[in-house]
């Protein structure tokens, strides 16, 4: 038997986690099931998570530094508020797109029966996003592309237009495309 670099048994758990998410149904993820998958004993799943809840945590780590990682580059590569926004949307839709298990953590249909804290990082998460949308949006404004008393507004009915998509998507089973027309929706929402 192969053996693996320290790190990659954990990486592979969560890879997998991830892929478990991915089945439109949604049913609960036991570590009974994730050790079955991944042909090893549960308690080699506790020898790199203390919890089900830690493994949950280890995706949405990776959802933080992705998307925000991701926002940070967009605000650098793009001086124009405007521009900003409609890149982080499509961004922040695309990445549903790429990665539907983790669109079901994001929107807490994987974290319905697990510890509470998880589904209020998740929430904090969303008010993170909307906060960044917010800034470019004042960005926007500076560059009299926005009206100022409009910014917290419109952040909120594109967060939540994000939000909304990412619901559908899940919830027709990964058929119904986060970024479809999504663009000229924002546009509208930006006019």
């Amino acid at each position: 038997m192969a053996t693996t670099r320290p790190g990659e048994r954990k990486l592979q758990i969560l890879q997998t986690l991830a892929t478990m998410l991915e089945q439109p149904k949604g049913e609960k993820i036991t570590t009974a099931a994730l050790a079955g998958r991944l042909e090893v004993s549960e308690a080699a799943l506790y020898r790199h998570f203390a919890s089900k809840a830690q493994m949950f945590e280890g995706l949405i780590e990776f959802i933080e530094s992705t998307v925000f990682g991701l926002i940070n580059q967009i605000a650098a590569e793009h001086e124009n508020g405007l521009v900003q926004v409609q890149a982080i949307a499509g961004m922040l839709l695309n990445f549903a797109e790429r990665n539907p298990g983790m669109t079901r953590v994001i929107i807490g249909d994987a974290l319905v029966n697990e510890d509470e804290r998880l589904q209020l990082r998740m929430n904090q998460f969303i008010d993170r996003i909307e906060l960044a949308i917010k800034q470019s949006l004042r960005v926007a404004a500076t560059q009299g592309q926005a009206a100022e008393n409009e910014v917290a507004t419109r952040a909120n009915m594109i967060a939540s237009l994000v939000l909304g998509r990412w619901h559908r998507f899940a919830k027709t089973g990964f058929r119904q495309s986060p970024s479809k027309d999504a663009q000229e929706q924002i546009a509208m929402l930006l006019a």
